[in-house]
C-alpha cells in the first residue's frame, strides 16, 4: 500500500496486527482449498504463492500469482466456503489472522479499507484481462503476458530488478494459467525466444525487445492509471 500512498504510523501499526504469526509453507501445500469451510485470512510475507480452481474435468486453472505484501483469501470474505484454492509455489511464510481482526482495523482506518478495495478491483481488470485473453487471444500472447506479469510483480518488490529476472514457474503452470498444455507453453517459450523477444539461460529470462514483448502480449498494467483522488483522509 505504501507504494500507492504515504501510510502513517497509526496505519503502519494497523497493518502490522494482521502480521503478529508466521506459519512457514512448503512449496505445493496448500493453506486453503476450494469448498472448504472459510477459517483465516493471509498476508504473504515471503515466497510465490497462486490461487486456483479445479475445473470438471480434473484440471487446473490458475487464476492469481500472489508476492509478498499480497493480502490472500480476501475472495472468501464473502461465503461460507473457499471459492479458490492457494497453493504455494515456493517455500514460502505466510501470516495467518481472523476476520475479526480485519473487522477492527477497517472500522478504525476507513482509507486502509478503502485501498484494499481499490487492490481488489485490480485484481478484478487483470483477471477480466486474463478471461478476455483466453478467449481472443494466441498462445504467443497468452504466455507473453505471464512473462511480463511476473517480472513487474517482481519489480515492485526489487527495484533493482529490469530486463532480467527468474521466472520460478514450471511450463506446466505456465499452462495451467493460459490454458495450455506443457508442450504447448514449451513451444511458444521458444517461438517467442526465436522471434528475439527474450533469451533464456540458467532459470532466468531477459527480456531483449521488451517494447515489442508488450505489443505481442497485448499487455496492459493494471498498476498503471489509477486515480486515487477519491480515497478518504487518514485517520
Amino acid at each position: 500500500m505504501g507504494d500507492l500512498v504515504s501510510i502513517t504510523p497509526a496505519e503502519q501499526d494497523a497493518l502490522a496486527r494482521l502480521e503478529e504469526r508466521e506459519r512457514p509453507v512448503r512449496r505445493g501445500a496448500a493453506i486453503q482449498r476450494e469448498n472448504d469451510r472459510v477459517g483465516e485470512l493471509f498476508i504473504l510475507r515471503k515466497g510465490v504463492m497462486m490461487t486456483s480452481m479445479l475445473l470438471d474435468d480434473g484440471s487446473r486453472q490458475i487464476l492469481r500469482f500472489l508476492f509478498p505484501g499480497d493480502m490472500m483469501g480476501l475472495s472468501s470474505l464473502a461465503y461460507r466456503e473457499a471459492p479458490e484454492t492457494i497453493t504455494a509455489l515456493s517455500d514460502s511464510i505466510v501470516c495467518p489472522f481472523d476476520r475479526s481482526t480485519l473487522s477492527g482495523i477497517l472500522a478504525a482506518h476507513p482509507r486502509l479499507g478503502a485501498l484494499m478495495m481499490v487492490y481488489s478491483q485490480i485484481e478484478r481488470a487483470a483477471l477480466t484481462d486474463r478471461l478476455a485473453a483466453l478467449g481472443r487471444t494466441s498462445a504467443k500472447a497468452r504466455v507473453a503476458a505471464v512473462l511480463i506479469e511476473m517480472r513487474n510483480r517482481l519489480r515492485m518488490l526489487d527495484k533493482s530488478i529490469n530486463a532480467t529476472f527468474t521466472l520460478g514457474l514450471t511450463q506446466e503452470e505456465i499452462g495451467d494459467a493460459t490454458g495450455l498444455t506443457a508442450v504447448h507453453v514449451n513451444r511458444m517459450l521458444r517461438q517467442i525466444e526465436e522471434d528475439g523477444l527474450i533469451a533464456r539461460a540458467n532459470g532466468h529470462i531477459t527480456f531483449t525487445n521488451e517494447r515489442a514483448l508488450m505489443r505481442a502480449a497485448n499487455y496492459v498494467d493494471r498498476y498503471e492509471g489509477l486515480d486515487l483522488s477519491w480515497l478518504p483522509a487518514a485517520r
